[in-house]
């Protein structure tokens, strides 16, 4: 088998040219990624990606992890990852360091397919769908002087395209103007349409709880990130106080990050990135881990196409949570910002129609890379 030969980090970046922002106070000005790519000797290419400041995962790549895995056979995917994650568990266990382990992972597993002329979902066991359902993540805040009918618009617009489910950003520092936001678009959609509610953790234990007590008057499926990520009591709180779902996850790292959260069920549903958590490899385990506790795996996703992709691989290998003759599959999380490393990057882009994705059947990740659209993007 064939060696690793080269492993290089790609950071690229892209302006926005509609600014928004979050309850978190999160500008959004640029996108950025940082993409990994494998060479082997034989000229098979593999491409990861790495979840946060793209930078630095370049700099952990460059410093740490590259020069280890030179000369390593692809195919030792469990066995580099585990090297790599003990080479920096002392200073490294959660964070940057294991978001550049992710785009590493989904590379070597992009070499495996691509070696043995499979898509990633056959290597990680089959596929239990060949298509998701999506929603569409949007409904930033943008025009502080019509924060409700902006978000009405563009859910409605949503609607139209063919999405059947949507997730909104909430926190907007008064109880009722998130409720009364919240209502506007659950009036303007419909009772068939699910709506989710998006925090990013800017609340305390008792507001997410009151807020959340309202919100499930208008139906809404779940609330993601209610409180701070490190307040696990926190969230076990919130989750035994509502009827609705809890959702969490999309920044813990590692299958030791999620065991608490897990056991001791303090999010009903959990949402590893593939780009972030670890790679496929690790969040095959999260996955795992969750559904012995009867807990959810839905996945974070906020990337380029190379990202979109591992993800849905890592979504057609999750069985029906629970299954049944009608039920709840995993859905694609679907962002709505504007992202040229999903729409463009791909030779042919990873695409919804009515709210639905097609899972990639090609070779590894099942994706061609557009070289010029890193070269016209990139920033190191």
């Amino acid at each position: 088998m064939s060696v690793i030969k080269s492993v290089r980090a790609h950071v690229m970046a892209a302006p926005v040219e509609k600014p928004f922002t979050s309850s978190r106070g999160w500008l959004y000005k640029t996108r950025g990624t940082c993409l990994v790519e494998i060479e082997t000797a034989d000229g098979i290419v593999g491409w990861g990606e790495c979840y946060g400041p793209s930078a630095v995962a370049k700099a952990f790549i460059e410093t740490q992890f590259g020069p280890r895995i030179l000369g390593r056979d692809p195919f030792d995917v469990e066995v580099i990852w585990e090297d790599l994650y003990n080479r920096i568990k002392d200073y490294g266990n959660k964070g940057m360091s294991i978001a550049a382990i992710s785009g590493i992972d989904i590379a070597l597993w992009d070499i495996i397919g691509k070696s043995c002329g499979k898509p990633v979902h056959k290597l990680l066991g089959g596929a239990f769908r060949t298509e998701v359902d999506c929603y569409a993540t949007g409904l930033y805040f943008i025009d502080f002087d019509n924060l409700v009918g902006e978000a009405v618009e563009e859910a409605t617009g949503y609607v139209d395209e063919g999405f059947k489910a949507i997730k909104m950003k909430i926190g907007l520092g008064n109880i009722t103007k998130d409720y009364e936001r919240v209502k506007a678009v659950r009036d303007a959609i419909g009772p068939d349409i699910r709506l989710m509610v998006d925090a990013n953790h800017a609340f305390s234990v008792p507001v997410a709880i009151r807020l959340g007590r309202k919100l499930e008057e208008l139906d809404v499926e779940w609330f993601e990130e209610p409180i701070s990520p490190e307040d696990i009591d926190g969230y076990v709180e919130v989750a035994r106080a509502l009827d609705m779902a809890v959702a969490g996850g999309e920044n813990e790292f590692t299958r030791w990050g999620f065991r608490d959260a897990i056991v001791r069920k303090a999010m009903d549903i959990v949402q590893p990135d593939v780009c972030a958590a670890g790679g496929l490899s690790e969040c095959k385990k999260i996955a795992a881990l969750a559904s012995t506790h009867g807990v959810e795996c839905v996945p974070h996703a906020w990337g380029s196409a190379v990202g979109i992709a591992a993800t849905l691989h890592f979504l057609g290998s999750l069985a029906d949570q629970p299954p049944s003759l009608f039920p709840f599959e995993p859905l694609l999380e679907f962002e709505q910002c504007e992202n040229p490393f999903r729409d463009h990057l791909a030779v042919e882009p990873i695409v919804q129609e009515r709210g639905r994705v097609k899972i990639p059947t090609g070779p590894g990740l099942g994706i061609e890379i557009d070289r010029s659209v890193i070269d016209r993007y990139r920033v190191a």
